[in-house]
């Protein structure tokens, strides 16, 4: 953000009826480079006295999102970001041990006609798909510095990012993608991601491959600021221990996309968000490459649930008998249905198949839901002390 004496475009005598034109206060703000005190100032100086404290708010508002939204915006947006990640590639998808070190690095991306160049660190993560073999692409992180990013940069404000990569083919990747999309519609206590297609250069033979489709994933503690709460860890914890709904909530949505793969007491793909010391935790679920919806060719069920595939639904929520529990979660799934729907259908980034596929799987949710009897089948299975509900996995093998 520049600061300047004037603001340029009232230095071009704009009047009132040309500020009608606007399309809104956010272009004027980006036309004007001003400091938002001279903003302010200026733009005020134009409004009646009845229309005023109306406008100061909105003006509140839109900075405050400016000033505080800095980090996130790399998220507000869902256009895919297309960027390259250039390093010693080889030595870095070489460093897939236990405690892989930070290599260093450049993210290069196209901006308003000029190419943006940030040097950053990066070392592999994850588990199976860090492992040499399963994946040529092991997950990333990425760690920025405030430092070396340029104020103006989409990536201002991140500091440590997951990067999901591609194990076996892209498609899967947008597969998971569309999942943080439907979690972001039931609740906003859940992590954005941004698809993103990275093409690879390794720069001790430099070479480039791609460019492949990736996941970029917000921050657990930005996601946490967003919801005015903290992210905590807390091992050991029982789902009774949750904020009820918020839970339920989660475990019909794992259910609806046919995931298993997660648990409260392990903290197994779930993070935990709680407003004050005094709260309940509110479980919010990321990596979904083991939801049936997904149909990863490596995702399998544990065996300790006696699934035959990841297709095969099964709620692993705590044992509650009377469904009128279920009724308002029920209710804002059914209100949802549309809008999940219209993230797949027509969607130019799916095959016909996978959208045909996907709606089917979606239509077999629904139908369970809205029928009383399917409904308590399978939602107080976790109350059947001969059936595997109550399994705790710490940990889902993946198998080739």
């Amino acid at each position: 953000m520049n600061t300047k004496s004037e603001c340029d475009c009232f230095n071009n005598n704009l009047t009132v009826k040309d500020l009608n034109y606007w399309s809104g206060l956010k272009q004027l703000w980006i036309i004007t480079c001003c400091t938002p005190e001279r903003f302010l100032s200026i733009f005020t100086s134009f409004l009646n006295k009845n229309t005023k404290r109306l406008f100061l708010a909105l003006l509140y508002l839109i900075f405050t999102t400016y000033a505080f939204g800095q980090s996130s915006r790399l998220f507000d947006v869902d256009d895919v970001l297309e960027f390259t990640l250039s390093s010693d590639l080889k030595s870095v998808f070489r460093d897939r041990g236990d405690d892989p070190q930070y290599h260093p690095a450049t993210v290069k991306y196209q901006a308003e006609g000029s190419i943006i160049a940030i040097p950053l660190k990066i070392k592999t993560r994850g588990h199976f798909r860090k492992i040499s073999g399963n994946c040529q692409y092991p997950p990333l992180w990425l760690n920025f510095a405030k430092s070396t990013t340029p104020k103006k940069s989409v990536f201002r404000g991140q500091d440590k990012m997951k990067l999901v990569t591609p194990c076996r083919g892209e498609d899967y990747v947008i597969h998971e993608y569309l999942v943080y999309k439907l979690y972001n519609l039931i609740t906003p206590q859940s992590l954005r991601a941004r698809l993103v297609l990275v093409t690879y250069h390794n720069e001790s033979k430099d070479k480039s491959s791609g460019p492949y489709y990736g996941i970029l994933l917000e921050e657990e503690n930005q996601m946490a600021k967003r919801n005015k709460s903290e992210s905590i860890e807390k091992m050991g914890l029982n789902p009774q221990h949750m904020q009820k709904d918020e839970f339920l909530r989660m475990a019909v949505f794992e259910y609806m996309i046919g995931n298993t793969d997660w648990s409260i007491q392990y903290m197994q793909n779930i993070k935990f968000l709680v407003e004050d010391s005094t709260a309940l935790p509110t479980p919010v679920p990321y990596d979904f490459d083991h939801a049936g919806i997904v149909d990863a060719p490596y995702a399998k069920p544990a065996p300790e649930l006696k699934l035959t595939s990841t297709r095969q639904r099964r709620y692993r929520g705590y044992c509650i008998q009377n469904m009128e529990q279920f009724a308002p979660i029920f209710q804002t799934f059914n209100q949802l249905k549309n809008e999940f729907y219209a993230v797949y259908q027509d969607n130019p980034l799916l095959s016909n198949g996978y959208q045909k596929q996907t709606i089917k799987f979606l239509d077999q949710f629904f139908e369970t839901i809205n029928d009383p009897k399917k409904a308590e089948e399978a939602f107080t299975y976790p109350c059947d002390p001969s059936g595997t509900g109550n399994v705790i996995i710490r940990g889902l093998k993946e198998i080739e």
